[in-house]
């Protein structure tokens, strides 16, 4: 249970279900160093889908301690801003698009909320999907889970110009309808020429039907939380993949029984799998860049990934 005490120095919090296993509380205080930043990072943990007075409670408690600086938030980043969203003196126009905050930040004497996962997402991205992949082979991409992650993505995607190195459709399978409805809601008119297809799959049958549908070359990302916020996979030991396709497990620690059951086809099919290791680098450092006003990138990035490994 979190003691709400006032921070004693300047301190980054982590925000999500069970903080104390990330890999960031050993990472972080590397970090700070290779940084020069005299900074602690605390960890709240909350259940998914907590009540909004607690998001509250939470949120007003950063916002009115002085040297509490800033959040990264996961797995809570809608519930979050949906309960909170009147506390915030400037929300950027990415967290506006998504009704999500990943990061809480100060600037100003203004308590700010940003939507960092689709810059982050997009870097992890761009670090494994080969230049001109969608525009020689066609493929389309499959994200499980219409959460925040495959929100980000998605608008990461559709950012992109009409024509441009992208896939031609992104399909976006949900156990749950009404997240599902409001991730159609959210992402109507974006991305001119790329066509979106939102699919109720109470099963993991159902996505092990929609990853065997999917042309060769195509992406299949598990952004459901499952192997990290809960146990199990959301397809069953029978996937089958298509040939020369990426799969990218977002997650970097926990069970990853998703990535385990793509590895048995790795070779047969000529798969890359990609898990979530970039993606936390690129998730922490632009929420790092952000709450604490300095530039991280180039040889600097490069830098702290190798720190985050050998911590």
């Amino acid at each position: 249970m979190f003691d709400f005490a006032p921070a004693r120095v300047p301190t980054l919090y982590f925000i999500g279900v069970t903080t104390a296993q990330s890999s960031i509380m050993r990472v972080f205080p590397r970090w700070a160093e290779a940084l020069g930043l005299a900074a602690g990072i605390r960890g709240i943990d909350l259940p998914l889908h907590a009540p909004g007075e607690e998001y509250r409670r939470v949120v007003r408690f950063l916002k009115e301690d002085p040297l509490s600086m800033g959040a990264l938030v996961t797995t809570h980043k809608l519930d979050l801003f949906r309960s909170c969203r009147d506390l915030f003196a400037f929300i950027d126009p990415f967290a506006e698009a998504l009704e999500e905050v990943s990061c809480l930040s100060k600037r100003d004497g203004l308590f700010c909320a940003h939507a960092k996962d689709p810059i982050s997402s997009g870097l992890a991205l761009e670090s494994f999907v080969p230049d001109g992949f969608w525009r020689a082979h066609g493929g389309e991409a499959l994200l499980l889970g219409a959460g925040g992650s495959a929100l980000a993505m998605s608008l990461y995607f559709a950012q992109k110009a009409s024509g441009a190195d992208r896939p031609g459709k992104i399909t976006i399978a949900n156990r749950s309808r009404p997240r599902l409805d409001e991730a159609a809601r959210k992402l109507s008119g974006l991305g001119a020429g790329m066509a979106f297809a939102f699919v109720h799959g109470p099963a993991a049958e159902d996505n092990d039907r929609l990853v065997r549908a999917l042309p060769p070359y195509s992406l299949v990302v598990n952004a459901t939380g499952l192997g990290k916020d809960a146990p199990g996979s959301p397809t069953t030991d029978a996937v089958d993949y298509p040939a020369h396709s990426l799969v990218w497990e977002i997650n970097y620690r926990g069970s990853l029984i998703f990535k385990d059951q793509a590895e048995r086809q790795r070779a047969a099919k000529g798969l890359h799998i990609e898990d979530g290791w970039n993606y936390f680098i690129h998730g922490w450092t632009q929420v790092i860049a952000e709450v604490f006003h300095i530039p991280i990138g180039g040889a600097l990035l490069e830098r702290l990934s190798t720190v985050a490994k050998e911590s």
